[in-house]
């Protein structure tokens, strides 16, 4: 009974893998196999090397990677401080400052651009139109999702002890954060800042209405005369989020390993 029961469970396990895995590759396959159509049933990568070759492509490709970088950073150091404090002195704030970070989800983005046009119009002047200063709103609509992942890593480790431990042998709270709470908090870190890259990647709607040629607007040009190219550039897109997302579970994992291998050789 029991073998049988476990032969059904891993059955439905490999249907599960199967059935998302589907899901998940075929779009990518079908994605690689018409950006790669040639003339009369061929096969050419000229969709590919177009890429390299489009300036605007190009120039809004590194665009989009720095306004990635600087949303990144800015909400790293929007929400790490803060969510901190409010787990060592404030624990009272922690539904408040949740609400105000998942609030963008009950907002449309339509109605973000209404609100901000003002705002931007300024900035836009006094960045002379640049794209950059899309970080800001960049930050407001990724604090829902990376505040799930840096919560979940505060969540993991006991923040009070560790600071208290530093506290008491002399150190101040900027070296408590950036050598204790930091540290511990990498894996956390790392996949806040993935999907913060992962949503400046694929974000087109603000982008498009305030009339920034972000990648997703370029795309979305480009796929108006030349749908090869679009499609090649879509699936580049998800390649690298995905190749970030790998990287993140093999350093999360090597950190996994350092810091468990030391314990065991105590105990041993």
């Amino acid at each position: 009974m029991n073998a049988r029961r476990g032969l059904s469970g891993g059955l439905a396990r490999w249907a599960v893998l199967v059935i998302v895995g589907g899901y998940l590759v075929i779009p990518l396959v079908s994605m690689l196999e018409f950006s790669t159509r040639g003339d009369y049933g061929s096969r050419t990568l000229d969709a590919w090397i177009a890429i390299g070759q489009d300036p605007n492509l190009v120039e809004a490709i590194l665009t989009t990677l720095v306004i990635a970088a600087l949303t990144a950073g800015g909400m790293l150091l929007l929400l790490v401080p803060t969510m901190t404090w409010t787990y060592l002195r404030v624990p009272r704030l922690k539904r408040p400052v949740e609400f105000l970070c998942l609030l963008p989800l009950a907002i449309p983005a339509i109605v973000l651009v209404v609100g901000i046009v003002p705002i931007y119009s300024v900035l836009g002047r006094l960045a002379r139109g640049s794209p950059l200063v899309l970080v800001f709103i960049d930050i407001i609509l990724v604090l829902p999702y990376a505040h799930r992942a840096i919560d979940a890593g505060l969540r993991s480790i006991d923040v009070i002890t560790l600071a208290e431990a530093a506290r008491s042998l002399g150190a101040g709270w900027p070296r408590v954060m950036l050598q204790v709470i930091v540290p511990n908090l990498r894996a956390a870190l790392l996949s806040a800042s993935v999907i913060a890259v992962a949503l400046v990647l694929g974000e087109f709607t603000i982008s498009s209405l305030l009339n920034y040629d972000t990648l997703q607007v370029v795309i979305n040009l480009i796929g108006k005369r030349d749908a090869f190219i679009s499609v090649a550039v879509s699936l580049a897109a998800l390649l690298f989020a995905f190749v970030l997302i790998f990287g993140i579970a093999v350093v999360a994992g090597g950190r996994r390993r350092a810091v468990e291998e030391p314990i065991e050789e105590g105990v041993a």
